[in-house]
């Protein structure tokens, strides 16, 4: 076990009152630490996730698959940051001048995006805002965040009917023609949702639809178990499988099932693919060694 005195819970990037200089507002609320960027008209938070320690994968729970195993001690020495909400339409169009989603709404989560597009998108934005170093999560600190603390199913403050064991269709965005656990069959709204707002709510960590309404794209190349993950929890970066170039996405969408929305619950997809169920959610700071690898051949677009 990693020693417990390298874990600073006490301190965050903002402790001595000053922001960075990409940041347009910062603060502080009943969820803890936020910075907000700003492009064109569009704001976007940033939340931090503290420094801890979690079992990444899931225990003997129902409607597991064998990949969201073993369980494994994950150590983060050090916070990071990650986007409060994934990325909207109206921010991807700001960084890109486009809008590849299927369901409008400048407030709803982009979709039709692919792994390499998620990667030009973060090279753009971040040669407009030089020090800003957006990335994708890796898997480990997806999970963490999405748990924010918790070790049943679904987060419990999100899923709080059930106290976390399992969800509604008032709580998360799923095909709510497959209930799991002891929860009824409810809404299947067939769409996205706006990624702020009624009758949902943000985790304890204040990060919204982690579970559900779109997956996430992760750093991390497919790896068909937990088995030797880094305990620092840096992206793996390249599969088990010789040939395998598919990466992880997280957390479930409005038309899967509701035990695919499950922290634990892990998929892959190849880099290149697009669905309409299939957003990302940016992180900042880490570990050393967890930068994921860029896209080779992403070319940024035009972000002026």
């Amino acid at each position: 076990m990693a020693d417990q005195s390298i874990i600073d819970t006490s301190r965050h990037p903002l402790s001595d009152g000053v922001a960075p200089d990409w940041a347009s507002g910062w603060g502080e609320d009943e969820y803890g630490v936020f910075v907000e960027i700003t492009v064109g008209d569009v704001t976007q938070a940033l939340r931090w996730c503290p420094p801890g320690r979690f079992m990444m994968g899931s225990p003997e729970e129902a409607e597991r698959f064998d990949d969201e195993g073993p369980q494994i001690e994950i150590t983060f020495a050090r916070g990071f940051w990650l986007f409060e909400t994934p990325v909207t339409q109206a921010l991807y169009e700001a960084v890109t001048g486009e809008n590849p989603a299927r369901f409008n709404g400048a407030d709803r989560p982009v979709e039709n995006v692919s792994w390499e597009e998620a990667q030009a998108f973060l090279t753009a934005l971040n040669d407009w805002m030089p020090g800003l170093e957006l990335r994708l999560p890796s898997e480990a600190e997806w999970e963490y965040a999405c748990r924010a603390g918790s070790t049943t199913p679904f987060e419990p403050t999100v899923a709080h009917r059930y106290s976390g064991a399992s969800i509604t269709p008032d709580e998360v965005n799923y095909d709510g023609n497959y209930p799991y656990g002891d929860a009824p069959k409810g809404t299947y709204r067939k769409e996205t949702v706006p990624v702020k707002g009624r009758p949902f709510r943000p985790n304890a960590w204040g990060l919204w639809h982690m579970h559900g309404n779109v997956w996430e794209w992760c750093a991390d190349a497919w790896y068909d178990s937990h088995e030797g993950a880094s305990p620092d929890g840096r992206p793996r970066q390249a599969s088990q499988q010789e040939g395998e170039t598919s990466r992880v996405i997280r957390g479930g969408s409005w038309g899967f099932d509701a035990w695919l929305c499950r922290s634990a619950s892990r998929h892959r997809l190849a880099p290149g693919l697009r669905l309409d169920g299939l957003g990302f959610r940016p992180a900042r700071g880490q570990a050393p060694g967890a930068l994921a690898s860029l896209a080779a051949t992403a070319e940024p677009p035009d972000a002026s």
